[in-house]
Formats: structure tokens, C-alpha cells, sequence
């Protein structure tokens, strides 16, 4: 009964409202009120302020600042096994595997649609299609920004307008196309392997989304807006594997996806596997 009621408050609370409420006490900058946010915080989920660059707790500005912290040099050391493709982020996995018939597996019987995700457009989906999938979730102590598991040219950012249902194990195993159904920002790169799309998905109380090439993600409208960033228009942006690429300001999850043939995902790892970012998530099949 009890997590009937959850299910069913995701569908009826106002998402955007109360993120947008959320957002603003984020970054709240009154002493008292944000020092205490961030002590509460950081004890309530034991954040381990020891790797961060600023380890003291009132000296960060307001909560978002604390959030999105960075580390110190070396906190997280990027794998160098040849053909190494990176985990984008702290967190667990919740599913990897193939993407089979445009379907990529969410939970418990739920799968949802590839070419959704991408923001419904079939011509960009196509490269991707029986191609691996991972799809890492953050947790509030973790780390949270994302990085790239592979070099890569940016060629298009796509911001998909939708929901923020909360995402966690509860939703994922009762939400159908929880992932494909909430707000999200589609990185699309050129890389080695060929095609990697990269995907910050939104949830309940996530304030915004950033990259580091185009800042605060937040179109005037909350409708589906594609950019691009090849030769003819801003021009191509080129990140380094393990290259921070964007930041959640209250996180959620990063689902990377590649095309056939291109990448095996680490044996060792399945789901609720934890992982940290700049670890060995899979590798470049030869």
C-alpha cells in the first residue's frame, strides 16, 4: 500500500513547481539556512567532504555549490587499460546491456524506447540501434558531475522537455518509460567507437542541468530544442576522455549509449553494481 501511494503522488505532484521551489532554496546564500542545509545533508547521506578541493562545509556559497563540488586532483583516477570506456559518474548502475528491437531495459519487466529517449527523432536514433546501453544513477552522496568515457567531438545537444518523476528502484520497477518520459539533455559525440550519446536525465527536485559548453540548460520553453555544433554552425567542441562534460544541481542519472559492435561492458558489473567515475565500465571490442 504504501509504495501504491508513492507511485501514485509521482503522478500527481506538480514536478516542475516543486523543483523549481527546491531550486531556490539551493542556492539560497543566507548563512545560517544554507550552512545548515549543507550540515544536515552532508550528514544525513555521510558525504565524504575528505576528497573534496573545499572540505570545509560552511565555506561553500549555497547548497548547489556543496552539491556539485569538485575533487581533488587524483580523488579519481581514470583507468589506462587500452580501449578503456569510463564510467560517466559515481553512482550504481541500474541496467547495461544490449538495446534490442529500439528497446533499452529500465526494470522488472519495463523497457523503453531508444528513439524516445533521443527526443523521437529515428535519424538520430538509428546509429545506436543494437548497439549496449548503460545507465548509471546517482545517489545524493555521490559525486555529481559527469564525465566522458570516451574522447569525443560534440555534434549536437538536444534538451527533451518531459516529467520529473523521482528516479530510484521504486519508480524504475513501476514508472513505464520513466527515463524516455522525464526532462532530459542529449549529448550526441563523434568518437573512436563511432556515435556515443551521453544523457543527463532530470528527476523530482533536480534544479537544473548544466554543460560545460553551453551552462545552464533552461530554454525559455519547455519544448524540444536541438543544437548543433559542427563546422557550419557554433563549431565542434572537442573533450578528452575523462573530460568533465556537465553537472546535475540536484543529481539523477547518465545513460550512455554506443552503436553495434563497438564496446563490451565489463563482466564484473551488472545491476546495482556500484561504480566510480574514471573506472573501467567496459571496453572497445577489437
Amino acid at each position: 500500500m504504501k509504495q501504491r501511494l508513492f507511485i501514485l503522488s509521482q503522478y500527481l505532484l506538480p514536478h516542475h513547481l516543486l523543483s523549481r521551489l527546491i531550486g531556490c532554496v539551493a542556492e539560497c546564500r543566507i548563512g545560517w539556512l544554507k550552512n545548515r542545509l549543507i550540515a544536515w545533508f552532508a550528514k544525513q547521506y555521510q558525504v565524504n567532504m575528505s576528497e573534496a578541493q573545499v572540505e570545509e562545509l560552511s565555506a561553500y556559497e549555497h547548497f548547489n555549490a556543496f552539491f556539485t563540488r569538485a575533487l581533488k586532483d587524483g580523488a579519481r583516477p581514470l583507468d589506462e587499460t587500452p580501449g578503456a570506456i569510463l564510467s560517466p559518474a559515481d553512482g550504481a548502475i541500474s541496467q547495461l546491456g544490449a538495446i534490442e528491437h529500439g528497446r533499452i531495459f529500465q526494470a522488472k519487466g519495463h523497457s523503453f524506447s531508444a528513439t524516445e529517449l533521443l527526443g523521437g527523432d529515428t535519424s538520430r536514433a538509428a546509429p545506436f540501434m543494437g548497439g549496449q546501453f548503460a545507465t548509471v544513477y546517482l545517489s545524493p552522496k555521490d559525486y555529481h558531475r559527469v564525465h566522458m568515457p570516451l574522447a569525443g567531438t560534440l555534434k549536437e545537444m538536444v534538451y527533451v522537455p518531459g516529467r520529473l518523476f523521482s528516479v530510484n528502484q521504486t519508480t524504475a520497477e513501476n514508472v513505464p518509460e520513466l527515463f524516455a518520459r522525464n526532462e532530459r539533455v542529449v549529448c550526441l559525440f563523434d568518437t573512436e567507437r563511432g556515435p556515443m550519446a551521453v544523457v543527463l536525465v532530470g528527476a523530482m527536485i533536480v534544479a537544473s542541468v548544466e554543460t560545460v559548453w553551453a551552462g545552464l540548460v533552461t530554454p525559455p520553453k519547455r519544448e524540444l530544442k536541438s543544437t548543433r555544433y559542427d563546422a557550419e554552425s557554433r563549431g565542434p567542441i572537442e573533450l578528452a576522455k575523462g573530460a568533465e562534460l556537465g553537472r546535475f544541481k540536484l543529481g539523477s542519472t547518465a545513460i550512455v549509449l554506443f552503436g553495434p559492435e563497438q564496446v563490451q561492458w565489463a563482466e564484473e558489473l551488472g545491476a546495482g553494481s556500484p561504480v566510480r567515475m574514471g573506472q573501467l565500465l567496459g571496453n572497445a571490442r577489437a
